[in-house]
């Protein structure tokens, strides 16, 4: 944990407006009082989503979350990848792509996978090592028995051969 700030606290409480960085790499920042937030403030996290907020005592009262490609969260009225439309959201603001072009994930280009491994999602897991890390290749976790099944049965995987047209001579 680490914190940052300008205010009228003491060095064990936070108090005034500051950052505080959790563990997990999430940023506060915003007002704090009492060691809690408290008032206009935003989170974010390392994926690059983000939550703005009213808190009130380490609560927010309102708020809306952004996701890392943009998306705005709406709770009401929630259209995106309902079941009725499944287009990814850049999809929906850049029109699809001719059909013989598939768009696999949100990024477009999609990530490149390291060879043998797949996308989970929050990084690339290595099937023989067992291994998930980061975007950045940094160690996240061992997969267990469950989420090693979950990933090879529905993870986009890197391609074993390079396809592409070869017209007939």
């Amino acid at each position: 944990m680490h914190y940052t700030g300008r205010g009228s606290g003491t060095l064990s409480r936070m108090e005034g407006q500051g950052s505080y960085t959790l563990p997990t790499g999430t940023e506060y920042r915003g007002a704090l009082r009492d060691g809690l937030f408290d008032g206009e403030g935003e989170l974010l996290f390392p994926n690059g989503g983000k939550y703005r907020a009213v808190w009130h005592r380490g609560v927010p009262t309102q708020g809306k979350y952004t996701f890392a490609d943009g998306l705005k969260y709406k709770d009401k009225k929630w259209h995106y990848c309902d079941g009725y439309d499944r287009r990814f959201y850049t999809e929906i603001c850049s029109g699809l792509k001719p059909a013989d072009i598939s768009q696999f994930t949100n990024l477009d280009p999609p990530r490149k996978i390291p060879e043998g491994c797949y996308d989970c999602g929050d990084g690339f897991y290595n099937p023989e090592t067992r291994v998930i890390v980061d975007y950045k290749l940094r160690f996240l976790r061992n997969a267990d028995d469950d989420e090693h099944e979950w990933i090879i049965r529905t993870c986009r995987k890197a391609l074993d051969e390079t396809i592409e047209h070869k017209p007939k001579p």
